[in-house]
Parts: C-alpha cells; structure tokens; sequence
C-alpha cells in the first residue's frame, strides 16, 4: 500500500462484511483474514514439543521465535525477553507474585486510578500478601492527566505500576518522565501497554516490564510481556521441576500455543503491511504506525467535536495525549440503554467501566461507566455517521 488507505485496509477483514460499525476495539479488534489463516495451517500442520530432531519439533521451534522477534521488533525491545502467556492479566498476576518474594513490611508499591484493574489488583493483593504499602496516584477527573508521581517516591518504593494508555478515557501519560522518576528513586516500572500498542508506534525499551495482548492489535488472543533477559534472569518464579530455567522459558509454564503464537506473528506482519516503508520490519512498523495514528486522530477530532456539539452529551476525559478512544453518557438515558439502542443499527459502541473500575468510579460514573467509543484502523467515515445517527435519534 502507498500510505494508508482505510477502504484497502477494511477488505482484509471478514467480519465487517457483517455490517456493523465497530467500535468495541478496545475489547478486542476484528481479525484479518492472513491472521485466520496462520493460525489454521498451523493448527493443521505437523507439530510437536519444540525441538531441531524432527520436522514438527523444528516447526513449533520456529514459531516460537519468531513470534518472540516479531513482538520484539513491534516493540523496540530484544526477543530474548519476550514472555508469553495466555494473557496479560495472567502475566502481570505470575509477576507480581514473583516480585513480591523480595518485598515485605516497610516496602511500597504505587497504582494508578487511571489503570485498568489487571495492572492494579495483581499488585494490591501481591503487596498485601507480604504486608507491603500500596499508595494511590490519582488523575484530575476533568482532564483525566495523572497527578504528579513525585511525592508518591521514596527510598521505600519499589516497583510504579501504571498504564501507558487508559482502556477507559485514552489518556496517555508521559510513561518514560515516569519511568526516569521512578528509576532515580531506585524502583522498577511495570507499564501496561495493551491498549496503547495497537494505536501508536511504541518504544517500550525505557520500561522494565512492558505488557501487551495481541488480540487488541488483530491477532490472537493471549498475553506478551517484555523486559530485559538480564532482568528475568535475576527472577525465581515458582515452577514446576523438570521445567526448564532458561529465559524467558522459565516465566512459560506448560506448552506454548504454536498457533497463537503464529497468529501473533501475522499480526505484527499486518501491521508492518498498513501503508509504511523501510526496509526492517521495525521501520515498517513505526512508519506504519504513523500512518495509523494520524488517520485515527483525525476521526477521533471529528467524531469528538460532533458529538460536542450534541445537546445533552457529556464527554469524559481531554487528556492532551490520547488514543482514538471516547467516553461520553446521553442526558436522560442509562448508558446501557444507549449501547443496546446504537446495537439495533448495528454501530457496537458498547458500555460500562471495561475493569477500569478505579476510574470509573473516580470520574463519579460509579461501576456501570459509560459509553466507550474506540476507533479502530478500520473505522472509517461512515462509521462516525452511523455513530452521530444513533446517538442523535436518542436526544429530543
């Protein structure tokens, strides 16, 4: 492709032959059809435990590493620190455990209202476990910035969880600032970066562990984290005893999902594919993502200034930095009732507070939130009308 052609782009994915207008990305993308199928030839091929004996060993063998380079390379980092699991929660929950060995009474760790519950409860029951201190950064409920990390920091802290886009408001904080912050104090950064990976190009070498899900970038579902190997190689993760204590194998419990991992593959290649140039696949990656981001920040302009312009809209979260991501409520309905209203028309814009439960509830939405609209490279024009429609049918 020459730039970034949306029209292209949407005939690669079946499922909008559907119909619907989707908004729900932030869930969970749509797939393309080359992710389909490296997933289903992997599953029809010969495989086995991974190995260099046999076709089917060399086969699984194979996929494993590429899926750790192509992850590597969607995110700046080395392969040989790349971990999967089946999911980003389960990840940063074996995480937290494994790190809160080395914590006890005495010790913090910070959280952020901001953050999806999955980069918070892990930490919170880990720190309780072993009678550590939990502290709170909270975020301006009117511009959804975070606060200032600063007095939060101390000799004591070790270990800032916090998100690198919100799931719920879009916001996206100055991870690395915090990161240098949080590293003079001595402390390690744990980012989640599930949903800002499949908006924006990302360099998550600053972070010393960085979390995502490929399922929100096109591909399978399961979970990737990344960090340094030296770092890994200092972790003792509880395992089982003939398994392996290689990095990053030793975080990998059981077999791997050859065809997810084939799929996740696909995936990054389908990003690389979304109009960039370069010739490594890390330069088509950022060029690529590029691309994706000013088309998606300018539907995201335009679908925000139509609904503003709506009587009766309230909108939630003017983050200076942002995903294509909106949070809004219609006066005078439940904001349930809009999501099922939209879905009649086949626009699924759904709602609810997506386990950012903290910020719901500091934003005052309590725990049924509101109305989430997440654009996709997929969304184009007539999606944002479909969406003005619904809305508007709903408004006196």
């Amino acid at each position: 492709m020459a730039g970034f052609e949306v029209d292209t782009v949407r005939k690669q994915f079946p499922a909008l032959n559907e119909g619907a207008a989707h908004f729900d990305g932030p869930g969970g993308s749509q797939t393309p059809q080359v992710v389909a199928d490296a997933v289903a030839s992997t599953m029809v091929s010969a495989l086995a435990n991974r190995g260099r004996l046999t076709p089917a060993e060399r086969r699984a063998d194979d996929i494993v590493l590429g899926a750790r380079q192509a992850m590597a390379d969607l995110l700046g980092t080395d392969p040989g620190g790349i971990v999967f699991g089946r999911s980003m929660t389960q990840l940063t929950y074996d995480f937290a455990r494994t790190l809160a060995k080395n914590w006890g009474p005495g010790d913090e760790i910070v959280v952020t209202r901001l953050d999806h519950d999955a980069n918070i409860r892990p930490w919170v029951q880990a720190a309780e476990a072993v009678g550590a201190t939990v502290r709170w950064l909270a975020f301006d409920p009117a511009t959804s910035e975070l606060d200032d990390l600063g007095p939060l920091l101390s000799d004591r802290t070790r270990l800032v969880a916090v998100t690198g886009a919100s799931n719920l408001l879009g916001t996206r904080p100055d991870t690395q600032a915090i990161a240098e912050q949080v590293h003079a104090a001595g402390a390690l950064v744990y980012v989640d970066g599930v949903h800002l990976t499949a908006h924006a190009p990302v360099d998550a070498s600053f972070a010393d562990f960085y979390v995502c899900s490929p399922y929100k970038f096109f591909g399978p579902h399961c979970g990737v984290l990344s960090a340094s190997p030296a770092l890994l190689n200092e972790l003792k993760p509880d395992k089982l005893l003939p398994a392996t204590n290689v990095v990053p194998e030793r975080f990998e419990f059981g077999t791997l999902p050859y065809e997810l991992l084939a799929g996740t593959t696909a995936a990054v290649d389908f990003l690389a594919g979304l109009g960039g140039t370069g010739e490594s696949r890390r330069e088509r990656l950022l060029s690529s993502l590029m691309l994706l981001e000013i088309h998606e920040d300018v539907l995201r302009a335009e679908l925000e200034a139509r609904l503003a312009d709506l009587d009766g809209i309230t909108l939630y979260g003017h983050a200076q930095r942002r995903t294509p991501t909106l949070l809004f409520s219609v006066a005078g309905h439940e904001s349930r009732d809009v999501a099922a209203s939209l879905a009649q028309i086949g626009v699924n814009a759904p709602a609810g507070s997506f386990y950012a439960l903290e910020a719901s509830r500091h934003l005052g939405l309590g725990d049924t939130g509101a109305v989430r609209a997440g654009l996709a490279p997929y969304t184009n024009q007539s999606d944002i009308d479909r969406l003005i429609e619904g809305v508007t049918r709903l408004i006196p």
